[in-house]
Order: C-alpha cells, then sequence, then structure tokens
C-alpha cells in the first residue's frame, strides 16, 4: 500500500552528515581489522562459529536491503510506503544495514566489535529515521501519523506483515542497492585473507579484540 502527498513541503532530510558518519565507522572498522586480532583463536570450532552468525546477518543484510528496495526504491520521500517490510517497520533499510554491520563484527570474531559497529550504526540510523519522520508527518499528514501509530520505528514486527497484489519498482534503485551490498558481502573474503596474512606472520598484530 502506498499514499501519495497531495501538497508540496519542506525539502526532505539531507542525509550527507550520515554517509559521513557511517564512512569515519568503516575506516574505523578497517584499521580495527587489520592491526587486531580476536579474543577467539582463529580456526578454533568457536571462532569458525562466530564467524558464520556473522556471514548469515550480512547475507541478511544484503537480501533484506533488496527486499525493501522492491518496494520503496524510486519513490521515497514521494509517496507513503506501507506494505512488505514497510508493514513490519518504518526503517526496513536501516534495520537491515544495522544487522549487516553487526555481522561484520561477528565476522571478524570478535563480539566486542560487532556491539560497537552494531551500536553505532543503529544510533546514527535512529538520529536519522527521527529527521525523517518529521519531514514525512509534515508531508503526509494524518495518513503517515496513523502509520507511525501502528508500525515500529526500527525493530520489524512480522505479525504486522501485509503484501500488495502489484507495484512497481526501480531498476536504477535495485541495482545501486546490489552494489552496495556486495560491498558487504566482499568483506568475507577481505577477512579471510587478513587471517591468513596474520597466521604467517606477515601483518602486525597490535592489540586483541574480544
Amino acid at each position: 500500500m502506498a499514499y501519495t502527498s497531495p501538497k508540496s513541503v519542506p525539502k526532505a532530510f539531507d542525509q550527507h552528515k550520515r554517509l559521513i558518519v557511517v564512512q569515519l565507522a568503516a575506516v574505523l572498522a578497517v584499521i580495527l581489522l587489520l592491526f587486531s586480532r580476536p579474543a577467539l583463536a582463529e580456526g578454533s570450532d568457536g571462532h569458525e562459529i562466530v564467524e558464520t552468525i556473522g556471514f548469515a546477518m550480512v547475507l541478511t543484510c544484503f537480501l533484506g536491503r533488496l527486499w525493501s528496495i522492491l518496494f520503496v526504491g524510486g519513490r521515497k520521500n514521494d509517496e507513503l510506503i506501507m506494505s512488505g517490510p514497510f508493514s513490519m517497520t518504518r526503517n526496513p533499510l536501516y534495520f537491515f544495514s544495522t544487522v549487516g554491520a553487526a555481522g561484520i563484527g561477528l565476522m571478524f570474531g570478535s563480539l566486542l566489535a560487532a556491539a560497537m559497529l552494531g551500536l553505532a550504526s543503529f544510533v546514527v540510523f535512529r538520529f536519522t529515521a527521527r529527521k525523517e519522520a518529521e519531514y514525512l508527518a509534515g508531508k503526509f499528514g494524518a495518513a503517515y501519523a496513523a502509520y507511525a501509530d501502528r508500525t515500529p520505528t526500527f525493530w520489524p514486527n512480522p505479525l504486522l506483515y501485509r503484501d500488495e497484489a502489484q507495484w512497481l519498482f526501480s531498476t536504477i534503485a535495485l541495482r545501486r542497492s546490489f552494489r552496495d551490498g556486495l560491498y558487504f558481502l566482499a568483506l568475507f573474503p577481505v577477512i579471510e585473507a587478513v587471517e591468513y596474512l596474520r597466521l604467517s606472520g606477515d601483518l602486525p598484530t597490535l592489540f586483541t579484540v574480544y
């Protein structure tokens, strides 16, 4: 289900600052990855289990973002999307991205890295979601208020799921989301390569991350 605003409204929230924060967090995560090692011994059963869970979370992020883009791609801020993943949470893209960020920490084998990345993503996306909610409330009025009353801001409620018979989606937005999601998946072979270099002694370890 989608609702189209009949009136003009102020400009949508500028997400440039959010992108800068996310990029800085990614750089810090790379530094953490290159010069530290997880407390769980690499190659141990515990490390492999945690790493597998992390990869599953990153894959969930990738697929969840594609699913969300199928519903909202090309229509964000122009229509109020209230079906599919948007019927369970008002911000499925942010939710799945947070799951992926935490998954990256687990792929590294560190619970602390997972908690830090997940929390940082959650804080940034919650702030962004709040700003977007103010914009959407001004644009769609009572329709958005009713939607917000029944739909969680961030954590999905599967019991609320509603689909629609058909919808149009943007192939450009889908391709962009697919490309962005590949960055998450590409971290898996990168992490494996770093582990190999560390175990072979070719990469120095400065500290341990639990």
